[in-house]
């Protein structure tokens, strides 16, 4: 019987076999092919990154895809569509001629203005309004091109297709009330007169103290304060900012309640169940056609500031109101405090206790037309 031959294997030996066991059966990417694998996975994700960065286009009102168009259209010079509503009595007959300009996340139907101005008012003083969809919003065409000043020059347009006369009124509301800045700056010789009601403030005009506007900066929301840093220095991501999951968006667009003082709360019963009828309007080109576009001119780099404007009626010909609420939650008062001040022809009104939306309570809209 054959008997095995009995071998001591060192402890050493048994260390060094198994450390030669585990170095040959390790598995290892030659380096080019590293390098490869982690550049395509780059540019993966760049290419991802930059689809979600791009909006959709937008559904233009009229187009096989689009929604129908059910309101009246003036052409204007680039061949683009503005739809515009009109209020009060027949613009033949009116004594007074004005042009309402929306805020953000509205149309041509939240003329406010219009909607709560008593129909004895109307008749006393003969007034005619007219209000329209900014671009991109309700059923006027996107302008991929716009700026502060096309905005103005548009109005202008509306106002000369319409037969307005040489000279109209105009009256804006928040993100409207930004754009009656643009008019005064760019079309003043067509303006009999303008009121801004609560006026949104860019906080990166330059004439603006830096130390204000950091204060009231800082006072809002974390969540908005992100979103219009990235609407001003990277505009390009501001769809993305607005559509991703990973972080809070801008607030306002969602009506936030923790945006409304309390008398806004009040009101905004009143609001809501009035622009229930329409409120499917008003984004159906495109969300960022309209609100992305109203945020990245409004809080982008201007070429001026309001406080650059001269007074546009040295001789008293016309006037300029500037309408705020002292508990404004949305456009800080200490800001449009201190543009009033250094601008001495504004007639600024402020109204203790009111907030952003007091143009909707009662008698406000005979406040205003009658002060202009």
């Amino acid at each position: 019987m054959a008997t095995g031959v009995n071998r001591k294997i060192s402890a050493a030996s048994a260390r060094s076999h198994s450390r030669r066991a585990n170095k040959s059966s390790s598995f290892q990417l030659p380096a080019g092919i590293l390098r490869t694998t982690l550049a395509v996975l780059f540019i993966g994700f760049l290419a991802w990154a930059y689809q979600a960065a791009q909006p959709p286009p937008p559904k233009i009102c009229g187009t096989p895809d689009g929604p129908p168009i059910t309101a009246p259209r003036i052409k204007l010079r680039d061949g683009r569509h503005l739809a515009y509503k009109e209020h009060c009595v027949p613009k033949d007959e009116a004594k007074y001629k004005i042009i309402f300009v929306h805020g953000i996340n509205s149309c041509r139907h939240d003329a406010v203005i219009a909607n709560t101005l008593s129909p004895d008012i109307v008749k006393e003083l003969g007034v005619y309004i007219v209000s329209f969809d900014r671009p991109g919003y309700g059923e006027s065409d996107p302008d991929p091109n716009r700026t502060s000043k096309s905005i103005a020059l548009d109005i202008e347009e509306l106002a000369d297709q319409l037969g307005l006369g040489s000279k109209f009124y105009v009256v804006g509301f928040s993100m409207g009330g930004q754009i009656a800045w643009n008019c005064l700056k760019y079309i003043p010789h067509r303006l009999a007169g303008v009121a801004l009601l609560a006026p949104v403030v860019n906080y990166w005009w330059l004439d603006l103290p830096a130390n204000l506007t950091a204060e009231v900066y800082s006072q809002m929301k974390l969540q908005d304060q992100w979103a219009l840093r990235v609407a001003h220095y990277t505009p390009w991501l501001t769809y993305w900012w607005n559509t991703q999951r990973w972080f809070p968006s801008c607030s306002v667009p969602s009506h936030s309640p923790d945006n409304f003082s309390k008398q806004d709360r009040e009101l905004l019963s009143k609001l809501l169940g009035h622009k229930g009828n329409y409120e499917a309007q008003v984004r159906q080109q495109g969300e960022h056609e309209s609100i992305h576009r109203d945020i990245n001119i409004g809080f982008g780099s201007w070429e001026y500031t309001p406080l650059d404007l001269q007074n546009p009626f040295p001789n008293n010909e016309g006037s300029v109101h500037l309408w705020q609420g002292d508990d404004d939650l949305l456009v800080p008062v200490t800001l449009q405090r201190y543009i009033a001040r250094n601008l001495p022809w504004i007639h600024y009104h402020e109204l203790p206790g009111s907030g952003h939306i007091f143009p909707h309570g009662d008698g406000m809209s005979e406040a205003i037309i009658k002060s202009l």
